[in-house]
């Protein structure tokens, strides 16, 4: 099979966020990724008469799960509707915890993910993949990766190392619009990267076109995106430059090489 049965669609919410909807073109159930926002979910199932089997949570940020109890409470569900997320966190909206290397199966739509945790920018963050996507909340972004609100660089950096080590045509459904912002990021670390600039132009066009950047795929984030590359030469020098404006000493290990991204990007 070289491509999934399912359809995954944007729906926008607040400034940038992307709540994911999954979909099969041979029924009318359908999966929500951290509805945020339980209006425009709303909206997009009664326009498209679907049928929710379940909401797939990433972490507890209220951009995430602020929309969770009214879809509960309001949308048309599927007998065996679930809210799956971390065991960790999101407690007060979650139905069934997982943990690392568990798999869920929605039997409405015959839909099989696996799970991953990412701690980092929540302690408890999760992923959601198979072998075509993986629904990586605030994690890994489009050219770029999440705050670390609650973990650590090196819990960021194992975490990260986890997503890259997917296959390279997976799909990367992140939550947010950040591209380009992210990119210019990636510019200022690796001003000679020829892939990078024809992934700027790209993404530029885009959004001229009012279109997401996303998704994006595991290996166009090998290639680009510097929190991907900590190994590669250039990403290393630009991270040593930066220590040494610290006062820091010169030789940094992979997790050391993002810390000093992150810092970077932080104040960019």
């Amino acid at each position: 099979m070289n491509s999934p049965l399912y359809q995954v669609t944007p729906i926008a919410a607040f400034n940038d966020n992307y709540i994911w909807l999954i979909t099969e073109p041979t029924n009318q159930y359908c999966v929500v990724v951290d509805p945020g926002d339980a209006s425009v979910v709303l909206k997009v199932l009664t326009a498209n008469n679907l049928t929710l089997a379940a909401i797939l949570v990433t972490h507890h940020h209220q951009d995430h799960i602020g929309g969770v109890s009214d879809l509960v409470n309001k949308a048309n569900k599927t007998a065996d509707f679930a809210v799956y997320g971390p065991s960790q966190e999101a407690q007060s909206v979650v139905g069934i915890p997982l943990i690392e290397s568990q798999k869920i199966t929605i039997k409405s739509m015959q839909l099989h993910l696996q799970i991953v945790e990412l701690p980092g920018h929540t302690l408890g963050h999760i992923a959601y993949y198979d072998q075509y996507s993986v629904f990586c909340g605030d994690t890994l972004f489009a050219g770029g990766c999440g705050r670390m609100f609650e973990g650590t660089p090196q819990q960021m950096h194992q975490s990260l190392e986890k997503l890259a080590a997917l296959p390279p045509s997976t799909k990367v459904y992140c939550a947010h619009e950040y591209t380009l912002a992210n990119l210019a990021f990636a510019k200022a670390v690796e001003p000679n990267n020829d892939a990078l600039a024809a992934r700027i132009e790209f993404c530029q066009q885009q959004r001229v076109l009012k279109q997401p950047t996303i998704p994006s795929t595991i290996g166009e984030e090998l290639a680009t995106n510097p929190f991907l590359r900590t190994n590669h030469r250039d990403v290393i020098a630009m991270a040593q430059q930066k220590s040494q404006q610290k006062s820091q000493r010169k030789n940094l290990i992979a997790s050391e090489v993002f810390g000093q991204l992150r810092q970077w990007k932080d104040t960019f």
